[in-house]
């Protein structure tokens, strides 16, 4: 017996010793892979988040970012990753219309831009490294509230996958090597608004929505080749929302998101379901909580603007009849709900609604019941997409105004900061804090750190 005893002590010491190191040694953030992180909830709990801040309080750092790109920043294994758009020359100023009629067409760009990739360290700030993709005069216009760099790359954690609009789709390795690239050429987009639709990644697999008023595609690539695995024609026109990967139980879905229907695909490119009932153009993207999928438009000028709540396992057309509000496939639906610009979230037990005019619409999640319609605050413009933690809901005006509501069913504002510069991209939240863009530099926002 003693022998043994003898025998088992250093491989005990050894294992007790590995194990402290692992507990000692810190933990790596959660990831926030796309835009909205996760399932493109735009929720991270499980640590505590800021309330207040300022230019200066509980700012752990800010670092200039060159050029312009309205694209969100992404996270992995402790780096940050993000776009953007670098001028020869000084950042042009946003373009504002000399006529009431040319307030909804696009304008264009007079200077050289470099589509670029940048990697941050999450902890400091520091650029570890920049990588430019493309460069050239663009010879598209985009919308006055738009940018050449307003797609966010996805990752998988083997590799970063940076689409520029009508340049291409650009991979890298998670260390900046180039990889492989597709190109294509410019698409005519309604109103020469531009582009803003992100790629979406699962498995070996990624994917590229191209909705323009030409000729619509779909296109399923070799993750690790950029080889062309598939192609799809499209019935769609311009849209600028983001596909978004579905999974739920031995299912894996692709879900696009259209002003004429929004589509289902398998990973083979086999229509599974489709769901008309959206209003004239598209812009919030799909996302998914508690398994089930949600999706939204909100343009004024149709006789709809929907919230849908959607159960996994739907299949054939499940578009509601007049006057249905959910049937076997949906389980609530409000047609007057929808959002324009910002994407919805649903945290908790309840699902917000964030209007590009600063007001804020509350519904309970099971049954689809609005509970609240609370404007933010007077003259407060909204674009980015609100996000969630911490029994809180984060929503950022265009001139860096966050109004933090309380999560639940009646409405409670904790506080009002400013970072009194242009924001109009949608926060990350990482490792208890908020990763903000502004129109010329990156915050990192924690509360005591």
């Amino acid at each position: 017996m003693s022998r043994t005893k003898l025998t088992l002590a250093p491989a005990l010491c050894a294992a007790l010793a590995l194990a402290g190191a692992a507990l000692a040694a810190p933990a790596t953030p959660a990831p926030w892979p796309q835009f909205r992180g996760i399932d493109g909830a735009g929720v991270a709990d499980g640590s505590p988040l800021p309330v207040t801040w300022s230019k200066t309080e509980n700012v752990l750092w800010r670092v200039p970012v060159p050029g312009k790109g309205w694209s969100s920043p992404v996270v992995w294994g402790g780096r940050i990753y993000l776009t953007t758009a670098i001028p020869a020359g000084d950042v042009e100023k946003p373009w504002i219309p000399e006529k009431m009629e040319d307030n909804g067409k696009g304008y264009p760009t007079t200077a050289a831009q470099r589509w670029t990739l940048l990697c941050l360290d999450l902890k400091s700030g520091r650029k570890l490294w920049q990588r430019e993709a493309s460069a050239a005069v663009p010879d598209w216009l985009t919308h006055p509230k738009g940018s050449h760099a307003s797609e966010t790359p996805v990752t998988d954690g083997k590799r970063i996958y940076t689409l520029f609009g009508s340049v291409g789709l650009f991979c890298y390795s998670m260390d900046g090597k180039p990889l492989w690239s597709r190109r294509w050429g410019k698409s005519p987009m309604l109103f020469n608004w531009g582009t803003a639709i992100g790629p979406a990644v699962v498995g070996n697999r990624i994917f590229v929505v191209n909705d323009n008023e030409a000729k619509s595609w779909l296109l399923c690539l070799d993750a690790a080749t950029g080889k062309e695995l598939w192609k799809l024609d499209r019935a769609e026109k311009s849209n600028w929302c983001n596909p978004l990967i579905w999974r739920h139980g031995d299912v894996t879905e692709l879900v696009t998101s259209g002003s004429k229907v929004v589509r289902s695909y398998d990973m083979a490119g086999k229509l599974l379901w489709e769901l008309k009932g959206m209003s004239y153009a598209t812009i919030p993207s799909p996302f998914v909580y508690h398994d089930r999928l949600y999706i939204a438009s909100g343009h004024a000028s149709g006789p709809t603007t929907p919230i849908y709540c959607i159960k996994p396992g739907a299949s054939g057309d499940i578009s509601l009849k007049a006057g249905e509000t959910g049937n076997a496939s949906v389980q609530w639906c409000d047609p007057k709900a929808g959002p324009y610009v910002p994407t919805p979230i649903a945290y908790g037990d309840h699902v917000y609604s964030l209007r590009d005019s600063g007001v804020l619409q509350c519904h309970e999640e099971a049954t689809g019941k609005q509970l609240y319609r609370q404007r933010l605050a007077s003259g407060m413009p909204i674009t980015a997409s609100p996000v969630a933690g911490d029994g809180k809901v984060y929503c950022l005006g265009e001139k860096g105004n966050m109004v933090v509501v309380q999560a639940g069913a009646e409405f409670k504002v904790l506080a009002r900061n400013t970072l009194e510069e242009d924001t109009l991209a949608t926060p990350a939240i990482v490792d208890g804090t908020l990763l903000i863009r502004t129109l010329s530099g990156l915050y990192r926002i924690g509360a005591g750190r």
